[in-house]
């Protein structure tokens, strides 16, 4: 079972703010930050962007300071045993990007709202979260060297998902990142388990599906929302994915 000395999230501080801490802690300590800060790696004073995670493990040198107007995150100091934190097999002392910021902050804030309780499933429950976040922080933390382009295709994966419709296409992608459109879409598949226009596919015929579900549109006004510029091919793309026809797809749901 693990023990939570303190955990807190949202915490703010101001752009002075340092936390230096040669010997570390007696404890771990896990860090998620909301804004961007300067983190002592390998003898200097680095520069990581928002959303990143660093685990420190005890008696580990910790150093990290503020390096815009303000600085926020989470944080938390806990002891376990258990294997998903003492075989880990996610850097110690090293910031890496987090592939789902908002997830791992839901997270926090549970573990928050479980550590003020005392029923008798405290202890098994904030075990639990705890190995949720740390399936999550090791997915994350195997695309540490390629982190500002993994925050760079991170965000362009959150424009398709937030605008399907887009004309999208994985030149102009590619040329948005400045990576060679072979480069793009092998990082791409590497990092999600799936290649860019697939996404931007399954993206469209999701919302495509909530028009058919939610809107009054026609068929061919929906095909234009999703970035179909000719019907039958949108047609055709939605009954490869759900196995049926709009129209078929959107009078079972009135049924």
């Amino acid at each position: 079972m693990a023990h939570i000395y303190y955990v807190e999230y949202d915490a703010t501080h101001p752009e002075n703010f340092v936390f230096d801490m040669p010997k570390g802690h007696d404890c771990w300590l896990l860090v998620l930050t909301q804004t961007p800060a300067q983190f002592w790696v390998n003898g200097e004073m680095i520069e990581y962007p928002a959303n990143s995670a660093v685990l420190y493990p005890p008696h580990h040198k910790i150093l990290y300071r503020a390096c815009s107007d303000k600085y926020v995150n989470d944080w938390v100091r806990f002891d376990s045993a258990e294997p998903y934190l003492i075989d880990t097999a996610i850097p110690l002392g090293i910031p890496f990007p987090l592939s789902d910021p908002g997830y791992c902050h839901k997270l926090f804030q549970l573990l928050v709202a479980e550590n003020t309780l005392s029923n008798s499933y405290r202890e098994l429950t904030i075990d639990y979260l705890l190995k949720v976040l740390f399936i999550k922080l090791h997915e994350a933390s195997k695309y540490t060297k390629n982190f500002s382009q993994f925050q760079s295709i991170l965000d362009l994966r959150r424009k398709i998902h937030n605008n399907p419709g887009f004309p999208w296409s994985v030149p102009a992608m590619a040329e948005s990142l400045h990576l060679s459109p072979g480069y793009l879409q092998a990082l791409y598949k590497e990092t999600f388990g799936i290649s860019c226009m697939k996404d931007v596919i399954n993206c469209r015929i999701r919302f495509a599906k909530d028009q058919l579900i939610h809107s009054p549109h026609t068929i061919a006004e929906i095909s234009t929302l999703c970035g179909y510029n000719n019907v039958e091919h949108f047609v055709r793309q939605f009954h490869k994915i759900t196995g049926l026809s709009p129209g078929t797809f959107r009078n079972s749901i009135k049924r």
